[in-house]
């Protein structure tokens, strides 16, 4: 019943019946259910229902995005202030960060140097993240990963 008051257990033609008197349609919700269960209402109504939900759900799932900030061993405070900022809005924004030290020529050779770098950049960040991979060597460059904390800092926290 559209009220949600209850008819019982009904053979198929009257309640076919009563749904026709009321102007509704006869929906079986619980095919399963011994007997199965069957509900009178607007069948329309509430597929555009199912529907707005459905859209609605959608709408709050976000997609987790990876950002790449990238630097070198050899860079400037300002420039390293700039990436850490940025860093901190991606986490912020709830993406992960894929943070990536280039190494070129005999930069390779002090490895400890791009190692301190991304140490730094963590140590500036640690309150709204959790490193996913620590810092590790592929190829020529160095890649540490690190996602969004569930926790949110608070407004006097951040900086």
């Amino acid at each position: 019943m559209p009220d949600g008051e209850q008819l019982g257990i009904l053979p198929i033609h009257e309640a076919l019946r009563a749904a026709r008197e009321r102007g509704l349609d006869l929906v079986e919700v619980a095919p399963q259910a011994k007997p199965p269960v069957c509900k009178i209402m607007d069948y329309s109504k509430w597929k555009y229902d199912q529907a707005k939900k459905l859209k609605e759900a959608k709408k709050k799932q976000r997609t987790q995005d990876v950002k790449e900030i990238k630097m070198r061993p050899s860079i400037d405070e300002h420039d390293f202030n700039v990436k850490a900022r940025a860093c901190e809005r991606f986490l912020t924004d709830g993406d992960k960060v894929k943070a990536t030290i280039m190494f070129r020529g005999r930069e390779l050779a002090h490895i400890e140097i791009g190692q301190k770098v991304l140490e730094r950049l963590l140590e500036r960040v640690k309150e709204i993240c959790v490193v996913e991979r620590p810092p590790r060597i592929e190829g020529r460059n160095m890649i540490m990963v690190l996602a969004p904390s569930a926790r949110k800092p608070e407004p006097d926290e951040e900086r």
